[in-house]
């Protein structure tokens, strides 16, 4: 009676050994990597692109900025820009949307987007494909024209010239990375529905009691007509609202704490940040 040789059983248990040995390495190892990637010195060159193309940084308070160039440091490094339909990718491209981007993850502790592998950008809006049922339970296709996108599978999609702007006009409550971005931040607990990972039920029930209050709020002054801070688009839906009110809170602060303080409050405590003080 033969004897099966233990040798095949060792090489399968010291690989799994190393495996596990690596998994618990790679943490300590992204971590020292973005140690360096921050204690370099920020490019003069990013400098004059951020100075011109991102004005809203020209008015931060100095310890933000220094906190915001060190963000987009990694974040530049890490994230994969992919230019679509002939847009090139360039440093002003990736520097204009990544200080957009961070200002999201200000004073919070950040693992920067893990969800998110690429950025896609356009040069200006681009048509997507949409299915929509109707009243009679009939399907239409028809395509939509966006100026971005968010998606769980990792990618967020940018028309560049819109990008460009809404960086451009710092006090309009239109910028459509702060929106896509806050959508990322959105589905980091694994489900999009306008209530990102706030760290504690007692902090979910107050939030779902001030968001459900200003969403009824701003849709009974869309149905009215009325004049709005925070774009009507927040209106349609609790997930929209959340991206919407944070477009509003970066680029409207002192309107949005004076109409809508309890919102502002909580959006301050989630980003732990005071725009309205910049």
């Amino acid at each position: 009676m033969s004897v099966a040789s233990p040798l095949p059983l060792l090489i399968v248990v010291v690989l799994a050994g190393l495996w596990v040995v690596w998994l618990w390495r790679q943490p300590r190892r992204q971590a020292h990597r973005r140690e360096r990637l921050q204690a370099a010195p920020f490019p003069e060159a990013w400098e004059r692109i951020l100075r011109r193309r991102v004005p809203l940084t020209r008015s931060m308070p100095p310890d933000l900025l220094a906190q915001l160039k060190r963000h987009i440091q990694v974040f530049v490094a890490e994230k994969a820009f992919i230019g679509c339909e002939g847009q090139p990718i360039t440093d002003e491209v990736r520097i204009t949307v990544a200080a957009q981007a961070c200002l999201l993850l200000l004073n919070r502790p950040t693992d920067y987007y893990p969800r998110l592998r690429q950025i896609l950008v356009y040069p200006r809006a681009f048509w997507v494909p949409r299915t929509q049922p109707d009243e009679h339970g009939l399907v239409h296709a028809d395509d939509e024209l966006r100026a971005g996108e968010s998606w769980d599978e990792g990618q967020v999609i940018l028309a560049w010239d819109e990008a460009r702007d809404g960086a451009r006009i710092p006090d309009d409550a239109f910028n459509v990375v702060l929106h896509e971005f806050a959508h990322q931040l959105d589905a980091e607990n694994g489900l999009s529905n306008g209530a990102p990972d706030l760290g504690s039920p007692q902090r979910h029930v107050r939030w779902a009691e001030v968001m459900r209050a200003a969403f009824a709020e701003l849709q009974g002054q869309v149905a009215r007509g009325e004049e709005t801070v925070l774009d009507p688009y927040g209106a349609s839906e609790p997930v929209e609202f959340f991206a919407v009110a944070t477009e509003a809170f970066f680029e409207r602060a002192q309107d949005l704490k004076q109409v809508q303080p309890a919102l502002y409050t909580e959006l301050a405590r989630f980003y732990r940040v005071d725009p309205a003080g910049w």
